[in-house]
């Protein structure tokens, strides 16, 4: 089955490119080690005995940050040493901001086509491949089994369009997943997922969500001020669309208009997804008749309306200002939604669409307990929205909820690291180094 995958991924691979081309030049940042993505891989220390070399894998910017507690692990450890790499050029500048110092190199993950992944395979030459949530690659993953290398995939997680997709593959899948040592999944749901593809069950097991034990280092109240005044915002309330897509910027508009026109002293907070649609919210914006500013324009020269948060890495700091979230991709026409994960962690109130399906079980908790709100379209949400503005009682109510959830739900990390951990004193002790 390898061969025709490696057949047809050359041709697939010229077909897709003017699309991917456009996408990459459109977000920008992938200059910088470009060469990457075809095998090469950054100069690396030569390996030295009885020192482990990790390949690590995490595809974006969620996942780089859901990293950072193993890394810190492995930071401290002298026999073990990571090469981390990333496929997003957002991934890939927080890795030089954070990791640069915890690791023997930062690269971009090469196209899993067999003359690149073999040549960043020779240059790497790790003794334990780690891949993250939905990273399975068949070139990849051949290429450790033809060196005898183990694979773990690590927070893997099934969403509902990968199932659709891939369980109309389930007879060839095994035959392409071949090469994967263990696979720890985040939620029991998706276990179950893996399993019904033809996971061994011997190598399946669910370790939770590394993403639920993440550490936010809370901003002290003079720091929240000064951050206020940045983003020209007000001393009033503060709501925000974190990880908006096109159309729910709309929503929030609306709602800011409602929310005034009941008398509330509010603004808004627009963290978009993908920052280079700054053109786009602009041309809204502008039109709104509102008063605006863009965060990568530097301090706001006063007190706006709304503020854009174009800029990457800072939703986590963000989030700490909001009295109300809503999190974005989960109104129709789009689908998957963005994780709620860090605002339920902040212990922030939390609204959504219904089409949170990348994040189906994690959200399923979080509304047994009380901590998030699901709206059905865009009317739906200006109307809870507002309600929820006006209802102090009723978000603390939902940020307790959420504040219980998130100690709730704590220990994939340590499970995770359990995992790799016996992986690697499996290579100790066979003597492969």
């Amino acid at each position: 089955m390898i061969f025709l995958y490696r057949l047809l991924f050359l041709p697939a691979l010229l077909v897709a490119a003017p699309y991917y081309l456009w996408r990459m030049h459109r977000r920008g940042g992938y200059s910088d080690g470009f060469w990457h993505r075809f095998g090469g891989v950054p100069e690396l220390p030569a390996k030295r005995p009885g020192v482990r070399r990790i390949w690590l894998q995490a595809v974006s910017v969620g996942e780089m940050l859901a990293i950072s507690p193993l890394l810190e692990a492995f930071r401290h450890d002298k026999s073990v040493e990571i090469y981390l790499t990333t496929t997003t050029s957002t991934g890939y500048k927080l890795a030089l901001e954070k990791y640069r110092d915890w690791t023997v190199g930062l690269g971009y993950f090469p196209l899993d086509f067999w003359a690149f992944s073999s040549r960043a395979w020779r240059h790497v030459q790790p003794d334990l491949a780690i891949l993250m949530e939905g990273e399975r690659w068949p070139e990849h993953l051949r290429q450790a089994q033809q060196r005898g290398v183990p694979v773990l995939c690590i927070n893997a997680r099934m969403s509902d369009r990968s199932w659709r997709r891939l369980h109309r593959f389930r007879r060839i899948l095994p035959a392409l997943s071949v090469g994967i040592t263990r696979l720890a999944a985040a939620a029991k749901r998706d276990e179950q997922r893996f399993r019904a593809l033809g996971i061994s069950t011997g190598n399946l097991e669910t370790s939770g969500n590394l993403k639920l034990d993440v550490k936010i280092p809370l901003l002290p109240d003079d720091e929240k001020v000064r951050l206020r005044r940045e983003l020209g915002l007000g001393n009033g309330l503060v709501l925000l669309g974190s990880s908006t897509w096109a159309g729910e910027e709309s929503a929030l508009l609306l709602t800011l208009r409602v929310a005034r026109e009941r008398g509330l002293k509010v603004s808004l907070l627009i963290v978009p997804r993908h920052a280079e649609r700054r053109g786009e919210l602009r041309a809204l914006l502008e039109k709104s008749g509102l008063r605006f500013h863009f965060r990568s324009e530097g301090p706001a020269p006063g007190e706006v309306d709304v503020t854009v948060a174009d800029t990457t890495g800072e939703l986590r700091r963000l989030t700490q200002l909001a009295d109300l979230v809503f999190v974005g991709k989960s109104l129709a026409p789009h689908d998957g939604g963005q994780t709620p994960v860090e605002a339920a962690i902040l212990g922030k109130p939390i609204l959504h669409g219904p089409r949170m399906t990348n994040f189906r079980e994690i959200v399923r908790t979080l509304k047994e307990t009380g901590a998030t709100r699901m709206v059905d379209n865009h009317s739906v949400l200006v109307a809870a929205a507002v309600e929820l503005l006006q209802d102090a009682a009723q978000r603390e109510k939902m940020a307790v909820a959420a504040r219980a959830w998130a100690d709730v739900n704590r220990g994939a990390t340590e499970r995770t690291l359990a995992i790799i951990r016996t992986e690697l004193d499996k290579r100790t002790v066979s003597g492969v180094r």
